[in-house]
C-alpha cells in the first residue's frame, strides 16, 4: 500500500472526528473526492428523478471525471485537513 493511499484512508477515518457537520456543498465535495480517489471515474447510471440526494451525489462525482485518482486523493486529504484545523 502506498503512502498516499494510507494517508487517504487515514483522512477518511479522521473526518469522522469532526465536531460539527459540514454544509451540504462540502459534504458533496468530500463524497465526490472520496469516490473518485477510491473508484475512479463514475461508471454508474444516474439515479431516478425523485432521488434528490443520489442525483446531487452523482452530479458531484461526475464533475470529477478525468481527474486522476491520485489527484483526487490529494484534494480529499487537503480538504479533510482544512476541516479539522
Amino acid at each position: 500500500m502506498t503512502d498516499l493511499r494510507r494517508e487517504f484512508e487515514q483522512a477518511a477515518e479522521d473526518i469522522q472526528r469532526l465536531d460539527t457537520r459540514p454544509d451540504n456543498d462540502t459534504l458533496l465535495k468530500l463524497y465526490a473526492l472520496y469516490k473518485q480517489g477510491s473508484e475512479g471515474d463514475l461508471q454508474r447510471t444516474q439515479p431516478g428523478f425523485f432521488d434528490f440526494v443520489g442525483t446531487a451525489k452523482h452530479a458531484a462525482w461526475a464533475q470529477l471525471n478525468g481527474v486522476p485518482e491520485e489527484e483526487a486523493m490529494r484534494r480529499y486529504i487537503a480538504l479533510v485537513h482544512q476541516l479539522l484545523a
